[in-house]
């Protein structure tokens, strides 16, 4: 049973609605006992700020959960951001983050990756063969980094690279075992799933969840957990049951609590 989701958005990334205490009600609702919050973080360089909350709102993002935390004490509530990873701010993201506003956890979340000197969008062009080496030497890099709790949509340049063959294979499995060797979680991300389709050589299937990615993982015995990437309060648990049910037909090994020492076997 799905009762945990650790990746809830609120409305200032500038593409979600409802706050914290929105989301709470949901979750009490529709059966969750963990509730994370995890908005995307503002950078010290205002960089992609369009799609992410303004430096001057982490206060109000703290203060909202905090409330909310007081206000549902059946509901285990935790504070979190889903932030890129930037080498460049890691003791930004430490003593900021995690040190100043007391974040319990950090996604990572890659939405965009450097290639040949540039950042290019995963809902940019379509991506070639260097530009997926790219972004998995780029993932793997932020796993290796310490900084989070799971890794977001692992699979989301498939909404780039639109077919699976040996180069994709090979990236996948690149980023799958580094994560097995960290004993990182990868994340199935049930907001694809609500998303319209996408048109590829191969035919029409999901911008993500990519199914055999999810297989090779299995494969690789990398953890996995599945959050419903909520933007919307009613979504909070959105999809969820078929994003479970890849993972129970790929043969993942599932994790529900990103707090625990290991994965829990199901």
């Amino acid at each position: 049973m799905f009762e945990a989701n650790y990746h809830t958005h609120t409305y200032r990334c500038k593409h979600a609605t409802g706050d914290a205490a929105d989301y709470c009600q949901a979750a009490i609702h529709q059966g969750l006992k963990t509730l994370g919050f995890s908005d995307h973080a503002p950078l010290p360089d205002a960089r992609w700020q369009s799609v992410r909350m303004e430096p001057g709102e982490l206060v109000d993002y703290c203060e909202a959960i905090d409330e909310a935390q007081r206000r549902y004490p059946h509901l285990r509530v935790y504070k979190g951001l889903e932030v890129e990873y930037l080498p460049e701010w890691t003791n930004y993201v430490q003593d900021v983050f995690f040190g100043e506003f007391g974040m319990d956890y950090l996604v990572g979340g890659a939405h965009w990756y450097p290639h040949e000197g540039e950042w290019l969008s995963l809902y940019g062009a379509p991506m070639t063969a260097s530009m997926l080496r790219s972004y998995t030497d780029y993932l793997i890099e932020g796993m290796r980094s310490g900084l989070y709790a799971f890794i977001a949509h692992p699979d989301l340049f498939g909404n780039a690279y639109l077919v699976w063959d040996d180069i994709a294979r090979d990236c996948a499995k690149a980023m799958l075992t580094a994560a097995a060797d960290l004993n990182l979680p990868m994340e199935i991300n049930a907001y694809g799933l609500r998303k319209p389709l996408l048109d590829t050589p191969e035919g029409r299937r999901h911008k993500y969840p990519w199914l055999p990615f999810w297989e090779l993982a299995a494969a690789c015995k990398t953890p996995v957990i599945v959050n419903s990437d909520a933007h919307r309060p009613e979504d909070v648990t959105a999809k969820v049951d078929e994003a479970l049910d890849i993972a129970r037909r790929c043969g993942v090994t599932l994790v529900d609590d990103i707090f625990a020492s290991a994965p829990m076997l199901t």
